[in-house]
Formats: structure tokens, sequence, C-alpha cells
């Protein structure tokens, strides 16, 4: 009897202590700035919205106004536009500078050049980082760990460094004002490729085995299996090539020194000098709109490439 009573008095706050837990779990549950309970209140709530939409606006009006300046500061003219202080709202508004932006740099032909690179760049993009990413990924090729890693250090290397040595092989290969010197360094992207292979290992290695046990080749594989669920990260790939190299301006400047084969970022400030204020802005709006349509209409794949593959289960 003293035996079972020692045991049962040993026992006993054994059988407490999970209770104790879950009371401390619910009373740091709760801890935050503002509690629940407060927010339930009718004050509470009302302070709520008013803070949030106050940095709702607040952060909007921060990250807007620049495009508003330059968006306005195109339908004022030269003398307002360079007056202080500044006037927020045009006094007299008037397009007659997007026109004279777009007759003087001859804007048609400066957008269709870098349209022309800007879609040739993504299509390499995709046929070689696509690949590269589903080898190191999938077929696990000899040294593939080695080789991931010293992509990934290449990452590392400032562009600057870069630029010499990529411009002299340009001239060697007598690339200057061929869309090639645009397209093929565009198409070595590590960054891409880490965020392919990626995506890729988070696709189910029994899909894989499935398709080939059927006798499906690599390539069948890529295309029927990888592609069709991979549509987030290349759309991520592709919103990415295409915006780089449209801002894109030393390299061009570089390697495309022709007039008639500049991009719009070249010629802008190329011409930059001999143009009105107000015209030099209103040709910085006009060369914006394209990236900043595909931003929007692509917004959602954005975040969903960057968070998917990033984890498993």
């Amino acid at each position: 009897m003293i035996a079972t009573a020692v045991r049962h008095r040993r026992t006993k706050p054994r059988r407490t202590r999970p209770r104790r837990l879950a009371r401390r779990r619910i009373e740091t549950q709760f801890r935050t700035l503002v509690s629940p309970h407060q927010l339930n209140t009718r004050r509470g709530r009302t302070i709520y919205w008013i803070v949030l939409v106050g940095m709702v606006v607040a952060f909007t009006a921060i990250f807007m106004f620049p495009l508003y300046w330059m968006v306005t500061g195109a339908l004022k003219a030269p003398e307002e536009l360079d007056q202080i202080p500044p006037t927020l709202v045009p006094q007299d508004p008037s397009f007659d500078a997007y026109i004279e932006a777009w007759n003087l740099l001859d804007l048609g032909l400066l957008l269709k050049n870098t349209a022309i690179y800007a879609v040739g760049a993504w299509l390499f993009t995709l046929a070689v980082d696509v690949s590269a990413a589903f080898a190191l990924s999938k077929l696990r090729p000899m040294f593939g760990k080695l080789i991931t890693g010293m992509m990934l250090a290449t990452l590392m290397i400032p562009p600057m460094v870069l630029m010499l040595p990529l411009f002299v092989t340009i001239v060697d290969l007598d690339l200057l004002n061929s869309p090639w010197a645009i397209w093929l360094p565009a198409a070595a992207n590590g960054f891409n490729i880490f965020l392919l292979k990626r995506f890729f290992d988070s696709i189910p290695r029994e899909l894989i085995e499935a398709a080939e046990m059927d006798g499906a080749s690599p390539a069948r594989i890529l295309w029927s299996i990888v592609l069709p669920v991979s549509r987030p990260i290349l759309g991520v790939v592709s919103i990415f090539t295409v915006v780089a190299v449209w801002k894109d301006f030393l390299y061009p400047l570089l390697v495309l020194p022709d007039t008639d084969s500049m991009t719009v970022s070249v010629a802008i400030n190329s011409l930059s000098q001999t143009m009105p204020t107000n015209a030099l802005t209103a040709a910085l709006v006009i060369a914006s709109i394209p990236t900043i349509v595909i931003f929007l209409f692509f917004q959602r794949h954005i975040m969903a490439g960057l968070t998917a593959g990033s984890l498993k289960g």
C-alpha cells in the first residue's frame, strides 16, 4: 500500500502537467499588441480600420506619386515643368508633348526594336533555361550538384565585372548591332535556372517514373508532364526576362551603337539633351507603358511562381 501511494503521488503531477501547458498556450495565444477582445469592441474596430486605411493610402500614395508626377509632367508646358515650387496639377494640360516625343524620337521604330529583342530573349531563355533546369532536377547527370553550385556561384559576381568580357566576346563574334547580341547572353541566366529547378524539384518523382515505364523519352516527359504543371514559374521567368531586356541600358548602349538598332531606353538617353523637358518626360511615359501593362496582367503569376515549389509536403 505504501508503494502504491508513492507511485500514485509521483504520477499525479504528470497528469496535471498537460493541463498547465494547455492553459499557458491559451494565455499566450492572444498576447499581441491589440487583443481580440479589444478588436471586438466598437472603439477597437474603428481604430483598427482607421489605421489600416491610413497606412494603405499612405503607402499607395508614396509608390504611385513618381508615376503620377511623370504622367502629369508630360501634360505641362516646359516653363511650368521647370518652375519652382512645382505645381501638382497641370494648369493647362496638353498632349502635344506626347505627339512631339513620338515624332522626334521615332518611338514606333524604337518600341519595335525593343519588342523584337525582348521576345527573342524570352524564347531563347525558355528553350535553354528550362532544358538546363529539367536536366539538373530530373535527369540528374554526373556532377550535377557541382554544376548547380558553380551556376549559383555566378550569381555572386557583379554584372559590371562581366560587362567587358561579354563585350569583347560580342565584338570577336561580329555580333554588334545584331539581335543575337541581346538574345544569347539573356539565355544564360543562372537565377532563372535556379527558380525553374526549385519548381521542378517539387514535382513528384512518381509522375516521371510512370511516364518512363510507359516508354516516354525525356523530351516527351518535359513537354507533356513537366511544362503543363509549370505555368506559374514559366510566367515568372517570362516576366523577368522581358522586363530585364526592356529596361536594360548599359549593355544595349555598348552592343547596339547604330541608331536604327537602338532600344528605346538608349535612344531616349542619347537624344535627351536636344529635347524639351516635357517631351522627354512624355517619351519616358510611353516607354514605360508596355512593362506596366505586362505587370498588371501577370502580377498573380509573379507571386504564385515565386512561392510555388518552395515548400514540399
